[in-house]
């Protein structure tokens, strides 16, 4: 499964491609396959994202989980205050990082 993930251009967060709009969520993603980087490409030449970057995750009951634990981090928010993080729709997701 491949996502598509960049950064909102107004407020900076970490944003997932959502099919047809971008998501705060990545509860919300949806696997982009190989059309991830077209999608990024011209999502960023209309100046919806910054940075827009294809990633590797695996489909899960409870949504799409990151492979990489530097995107776990990105999608779930900071380890050190849980209090900052995006609650996710798995109240587990947070176990998922470490």
């Amino acid at each position: 499964m491949k996502l598509l993930t960049g950064n909102d251009l107004v407020t900076g967060d970490v944003t997932w491609w959502a099919g047809g709009e971008w998501s705060r969520h990545v509860a919300d993603a949806v696997d982009v396959g190989s059309e991830g980087e077209a999608i990024g490409a011209r999502e960023e030449a209309a100046l919806r994202v910054n940075g827009p970057v294809v990633i590797d995750a695996t489909a899960t009951p409870e949504g799409p989980r990151p492979a990489h634990i530097k995107d776990r981090i990105r999608a779930y928010g900071p380890t050190v205050r849980p209090d900052l993080a995006i609650l996710p729709a798995d109240r587990l997701a947070g176990s998922w990082v470490i």
